[in-house]
């Protein structure tokens, strides 16, 4: 009886291993056929005098006003109350933070309205960079795209990516607008 149980569990071992696989190989391919959408270098254009004061300054191509920053010229105080507020577990998350999409889901329904989100950071970069239709469909297109970014990304890669792509109101964007 032993070595037919063990038999069965094999296979059903392999069975798995070759599923894994399997999902692998078509999340490598969707991948390739449905690249991330990253930004190129669209940001505002800055004259600068020779004691780098700014003599003038250029919306980009679309009037967008957005200022280049790095992670590092953004006062310390502002990342801990963005992370703090945003998503306290940027750091610890995938992209996306199961138990708050679930939270958030349960809140809306019960309201029968939107009550709150559950969007990571990582999430709403993905928005920002494929803006997509507020839909059940829509969702899994940002679910997707997170992931995306999670795998070809660092996290201070994503954090940097928010900072400068951030909505402030009219045609401001990022931290530093």
């Amino acid at each position: 009886m032993k070595p037919e149980f063990l038999l069965r569990l094999r296979q059903k071992l392999k069975w798995l291993a070759g599923a894994i696989m399997l999902l692998i190989a078509l999340l490598w391919l969707a991948d390739r056929l449905w690249p991330l959408p990253l930004p190129k270098d669209d940001l505002t254009r800055v004259v600068l005098a020779e004691d780098g004061t700014p003599l003038w300054r250029f919306a980009d191509a679309n009037g967008v006003w957005r200022y280049p920053v790095s992670n590092e010229q953004v006062s310390p105080y502002y990342l801990e109350a963005l992370l703090t507020y945003e998503d306290r577990w940027f750091y610890s998350h995938p992209g996306v933070n199961p138990l708050a999409l679930v939270r958030a889901t349960g809140q809306n329904l019960s309201g029968a309205r939107v009550v709150s989100g559950g969007s990571t950071l990582s999430m709403q970069v993905a928005r920002l960079l494929d803006p997509h239709s507020r839909t059940l469909s829509g969702k899994f297109r940002q679910l997707w795209r997170t992931l995306q970014l999670e795998w070809h990304l660092s996290k201070d890669e994503i954090l940097s990516l928010y900072l400068n792509r951030a909505p402030f109101g009219g045609t401001l964007q990022g931290v530093a607008a």
